[in-house]
C-alpha cells in the first residue's frame, strides 16, 4: 500500500528549487491563520461526500460535502482554541508563533487523501531553501481509523508526524509501516480487552459481533475475537455493516439477529455505519438484546433518541475518559461569522445554530441557503445547545493533547530542553526545522497538562488507556450516557475494571441477562461438546461411577480418591463400606456357633475319656494319644473366633499361625495313633516285635517334633515377612474389603503343605491298617477321617480363591470347622457311642474277642 502511495506522490509532485509543488491543486475549503510553525488539521466536519460524474473533458468539479455535524465543528475549534491558549503562554513556545490550516475529510477516505495532499503540498507564493519540506510541520488527523492509514501511509514517506484524535485501529500501532503515527486515544487493542473483560465479568458465554467493513471494524472485532477465545467465550455470529450498503445486506444481518439465540450482541461499528441498522431494529421491533457498544457510537448524539431505547436501551460501552474545559466555552460563544466571513465551516454551523443565514453571505460550502437572512444581531451567549456543554469533552480533549503535545515537542527541538524550565534562546533557527526532527521529539513527550493528567507516547506511538463504562438510561424522557465503571490498563499488561452493578440498567430489567448456547451444567455432570458447534454449545453428561463434579459448569468429572466412591448425584465422594467378616451378621453368629459347638463337644469328649480311662475301650484306643488329640481338636475349633472381626496386625499374624500349628499338632496326634494301630496290627504277628520299640515315649517324640517342625516355619514366616492387614479394592467399586494378607505367598502355602504331607502319610498307614479285627478296627476310622480331612482341603483351595472378600474367610472357616468335625467325628463318636450307649461292649473281651 505505501509503495502505491509513494507512486502517486512522485505523479503528483514536482521537485523545484523553490520546493515541492502539488501539480493541479484541490480546492478545499479551510480554516487557516499564519503562524511561525504551520500545524494542519483534518476533521470531518461534515459526514458525506456527494458523487459527482465526471466526463473528463475538463478538470473535474471540486468536492461538496453534506450533512454539517457540530460536535466535528467543535473539533476544529478546540484546535484553534488549544493554539491560541499556547501562543498566548510564555512558558510554552515563547515568542513563536503557531499557524494552522484545517480542512475537511468529508468522512472519507479520498478526501482525507486530498486534504493531506494539500497540506502537505507548499503554497505557490511560499518559498523555502529546503527542496521538498512539507508545508507543516505536524498534522492532527485523521477521525476513522481508514482514513488515517490512508493519511500516515501518504505522508509517512515525508516524515511528517501525524497525532490522531479518534483513530483506534490497533495495525496503526504498527511502527514498521507507521512510523511517524501517534494518537491521543487508546488503541482498540485496549478497547478489545476491555470488552473481553466486560463480557468475562457478566458471565456471557455466547454473543453475536457485528462490525463495519473497514479497517477499524475489522481489525477491531479480530483484536476482540482473540481474547474473548482466551476466556473460553464463544461468537456465534459475526455481521458486516456499512453505510454504503445496500439495504438488503442490512436486512440480512438483522435477520441472523432475528434467528440468533443470542442475548448480548457487540456492535464494533461507527456511528455512520451503525444508525441504518439501528433503525431497521427498531423498525421489526428487535427488543430483549443486550448491546455491547464500541467507543465511536456508545455516545453518539443522532443515535441517543428516546425513539431507540427500546431496542437499544440498556447499552453498555466503553469511551475515553471525559474532561472538561472550562476557558473553551468563552471561545465557543463568540464564534461569529462576521467576525471573519471567509472562514469555512462558520457560515454552515451559524445557519444550524441560530436559524438564519448571515448577509453578506460569505464562502459557503454546504448545501444552499434556505434561511431567512439574519439582521446581525443574533447572538450565542445564552444558547442552552449541547453545543456549548464543555464539561464532558472525550474526543475534544484527545485534539486538545494532540495540539499541546505537538507544542511540547516542538518546544523541545527549538530550545533544546523541555517546557517550564527557565526560557532560553532557540538553539535552533525556525527555518531548519524538519518533520522528521518533530517525529523523535514527540517520541520523548512526557508531561503533566493543567488537568493533571499525564500526556506520553508509548513505543507504539499510543497513549495509556482509560475508559468509562457508559450505560443508557433514560431519565426524564431523555436518554443519558450515565457512566457506571472505570477500566484502566497498566503498564504491564495488567488492567483493573470497576463496574457499580446496581447503578446498571438492563435491558431486560434488574437482572443481569443471561446469554448461553447451552445451560451451565448442574453439579454432577461434565460438559460433552456436540460435534460441529462451538465449544460453548455442549450437552451436560453424567459422571461416571467413582467419579464426582462438585461445581457447576465442571468440564471434566474428578476422580474420587482411593478410599471414597461417587454418591447417587455424583456431586460428593463418600467413604466406601468397610467389609469385613464380623460376629453380629448371621453369618459371623452362625460360624462362631458352630464353632464354640465343636469346642465344647471336644472338651465333653476330653472329659468322657478321663472319666472312663480304665475302661478296655479307652485303654484300647491310647487314652494319653487320645487325649492330646482332644486338646487340639478344642485348639482347632477355637482358631475360627481369630478370623473374625476387624483384621490388625496381630488377630492376622495369630490367625494363621495358630492355624497352622494347631492342625499340625492334630494330624501329628492322629499320626503316632496311626503308627500304635499299626504297630500293634504287627505285633500279632509271630516273630514281630515292633510295638516293643514304639512305646509312649516314642509317641510324644513323633507329636512333638512334627509339631515343632510347623512352629519352626510359622517363627520363620513371621520372622521374613509376616502377615498384615491389607485393604482390598478389587472386589467392588462400593467397598474396600479389609482382610489379611499372608505377606509370604511361600509360606502360607508351605503351612498348608506340611499339614497335607503329614495326612497324606496318616492316610497311607491307617490303609495298611485296614484289616485289623472288626470290633476295634480304629485304621478304618482313621482312614475315613483322613479322606475327609483331604477332600476338605483340597476343594479349599479353589474355594478360596475364587471367593471375593469376606466370604474368602468364610471359606476358610468352614474349611477349618469341617476338618475338625470330621476327625472329631470318625475317630471319637464310634468310641463315645460304645462308652455311653453301649456300656455292655466296653469289655476287654467283647474288645479282644475277634483277635
Amino acid at each position: 500500500m505505501q509503495r502505491a502511495i509513494l507512486l502517486l506522490l512522485c505523479a503528483l509532485y514536482s521537485k523545484t528549487v523553490s520546493g515541492c509543488e502539488l501539480l493541479g491543486r484541490f480546492d478545499m475549503p479551510s480554516l487557516f491563520k499564519q503562524g511561525d510553525i504551520m500545524i494542519g488539521g483534518i476533521f470531518p466536519v461534515f459526514n458525506k461526500e456527494t458523487s459527482r460524474t465526471s466526463a473528463f473533458k475538463s478538470n473535474p468539479p471540486g468536492v461538496e460535502c453534506v450533512g454539517f455535524k457540530l460536535q466535528n465543528f467543535r473539533w476544529t475549534q478546540v484546535m484553534i482554541f488549544a493554539m491560541e491558549e499556547i501562543n498566548k503562554d510564555p512558558a510554552l513556545l515563547p515568542n513563536i508563533s503557531l499557524g494552522y490550516r484545517i480542512l475537511d475529510s468529508c468522512a472519507s477516505p479520498s478526501n482525507a487523501l486530498r486534504a493531506a495532499l494539500t497540506l502537505a503540498s507548499r503554497p505557490e507564493e511560499t518559498e523555502s531553501t529546503s527542496p521538498c519540506t512539507p508545508a507543516i510541520s505536524a498534522l492532527i488527523a485523521a477521525s476513522g481509523s481508514t482514513q488515517s492509514l490512508i493519511v500516515a501511509g501518504a505522508l509517512g514517506p515525508f516524515q511528517v508526524p501525524i497525532v490522531s484524535y479518534s483513530s483506534t485501529c490497533a495495525c496503526l500501532s504498527d511502527k514498521t509501516k507507521y512510523p511517524t503515527f501517534f494518537r491521543t486515544i487508546p488503541s482498540d487493542y485496549f478497547q478489545a480487552k476491555a470488552l473481553a473483560a466486560l463480557v468475562k465479568r457478566f458471565g456471557w458465554q455466547w454473543i453475536g459481533a457485528i462490525h463495519s467493513d473497514n479497517d477499524y471494524g475489522r481489525n477491531g472485532i479480530q483484536a476482540f475475537t482473540e481474547e474473548v477465545k482466551k476466556h473460553g467465550i464463544c461468537i456465534a455470529f459475526v455481521g458486516t455493516i456499512l453505510r454504503t450498503y445496500p439495504m438488503d445486506k442490512m436486512l440480512d444481518v438483522v435477520e441472523i439477529i432475528k434467528q440468533s439465540t443470542v442475548k448480548v450482541i457487540l456492535a464494533f461499528a461507527s456511528e455512520g455505519d451503525f444508525y441504518p441498522l439501528m433503525q431497521e431494529v427498531v423498525k421489526q421491533n428487535i427488543t430483549g438484546i443486550q448491546w455491547i457498544a464500541s467507543e465511536s457510537w456508545i455516545t453518539a448524539a443522532r443515535p441517543s433518541t428516546p425513539e431507540m431505547y427500546p431496542a437499544f436501551g440498556g447499552a453498555l460501552g466503553f469511551v475515553v475518559q471525559k474532561m472538561a474545559i472550562p476557558k473553551l466555552q468563552p471561545f465557543l460563544t463568540s464564534i461569529s461569522p462576521y467576525a471573519d466571513p471567509s472562514a469555512a465551516f462558520v457560515r454552515d454551523f451559524w445557519e444550524m445554530m441560530v436559524g438564519c443565514t448571515p448577509d453578506p453571505p460569505g464562502e459557503h460550502t454546504g448545501t444552499k441557503a434556505v434561511h431567512e437572512v439574519c439582521t446581525g444581531n443574533e447572538t450565542l451567549m445564552n444558547s442552552q445547545d449541547v453545543f456549548f456543554n464543555v464539561t464532558e469533552l472525550r474526543v475534544s480533549y484527545n485534539v486538545y493533547n494532540a495540539v499541546y503535545a505537538i507544542a511540547h515537542a516542538l518546544h523541545q527541538l527549538v530550545f533544546c530542553q523541555p517546557a517550564g524550565g527557565k526560557v532560553m534562546k532557540p538553539c535552533l533557527n525556525l527555518s531548519e526545522i524538519q518533520p522528521q526532527k518533530v517525529t523523535d521529539h514527540l517520541r520523548r513527550v512526557n508531561f503533566r497538562n493543567q488537568f493533571g493528567d499525564d500526556v506520553f507516547f508509548d513505543a507504539n506511538g499510543d497513549p495509556p488507556a482509560s475508559y468509562d463504562i457508559i450505560n443508557w438510561q433514560l431519565r426524564d424522557g431523555q436518554v443519558q450516557h450515565v457512566t457506571v465503571g472505570h477500566f484502566v490498563s497498566a503498564a504491564n499488561g495488567d488492567y483493573e475494571l470497576s463496574i457499580k452493578d446496581e447503578d446498571i440498567v438492563w435491558r431486560t430489567g434488574e437482572m443481569v441477562p443471561k446469554s448461553v448456547c447451552s445451560n451451565i451444567c448442574p453439579k454432577g455432570t461434565r460438559k460433552a461438546q456436540i460435534k460441529g458447534k462451538p465449544a460453548c454449545c455442549f450437552d451436560c453428561i453424567p459422571c461416571a461411577d467413582g467419579t464426582i463434579a462438585n461445581s457447576t459448569g465442571a468440564a471434566d468429572c474428578t476422580p474420587c480418591p482411593r478410599e471414597y466412591w461417587s454418591n447417587e448425584r455424583k456431586d460428593e465422594c463418600i467413604p466406601k463400606t468397610i467389609e469385613f467378616l464380623t460376629y453380629v451378621e448371621p453369618m459371623g453368629i452362625a460360624l462362631t456357633v458352630v464353632s464354640l459347638i465343636g469346642a465344647s463337644l471336644s472338651l465333653v469328649t476330653m472329659i468322657v475319656f478321663i472319666c472312663y480311662r480304665e475302661t478296655p475301650v479307652i485303654k484300647a484306643s491310647n487314652s494319653e494319644l487320645s487325649c492330646f488329640l482332644l486338646f487340639s481338636l478344642f485348639l482347632c475349633f477355637l482358631c475360627p473366633l481369630t478370623f473374625m472381626g476387624r483384621p490388625t496386625v496381630w488377630t492376622c499374624m495369630l490367625r494363621h499361625t495358630a492355624f497352622g500349628v494347631t492342625f499340625a499338632l492334630c494330624i501329628s496326634c492322629v499320626l503316632g495313633k496311626t503308627i500304635v494301630v499299626v504297630t500293634a496290627f504287627k505285633a500279632t504277628i509271630p516273630g514281630k516285635k515292633a510295638a516293643a520299640k514304639f512305646g509312649p515315649a516314642q509317641q510324644r517324640i513323633i507329636v512333638c517334633s512334627c509339631t515343632l517342625i510347623q512352629i519352626v516355619i510359622c517363627v520363620l514366616w513371621l520372622k521374613l515377612n509376616p502377615p498384615f492387614s491389607d485393604m482390598v479394592f478389587r472386589y467392588s467399586n462400593t467397598k474396600i474389603v479389609l482382610e489379611c494378607n499372608t505377606g509370604s505367598e511361600a509360606a502360607f502355602y508351605a503351612v498348608l503343605g506340611y499339614i497335607g504331607i503329614l495326612a497324606i502319610i496318616c492316610l497311607a498307614l491307617a490303609f495298611l491298617a485296614r484289616k485289623l479285627p472288626d470290633n476295634f478296627n480304629e485304621a478304618k476310622f482313621i482312614t475315613f477321617s483322613m479322606l475327609i480331612f483331604c477332600a476338605v482341603w483340597i476343594t479349599f483351595i479353589p474355594a478360596y480363591v475364587s471367593s471375593p472378600g469376606k466370604f474368602t474367610v468364610a471359606v476358610e472357616i468352614f474349611a477349618i470347622l469341617s476338618s475338625a468335625f470330621g476327625l472329631l467325628i470318625s475317630i471319637f463318636a464310634p468310641k463315645c457311642y460304645i462308652i455311653l450307649i453301649k456300656p455292655e461292649k466296653n469289655t476287654k473281651k467283647h474288645v479282644m474277642g475277634k483277635l
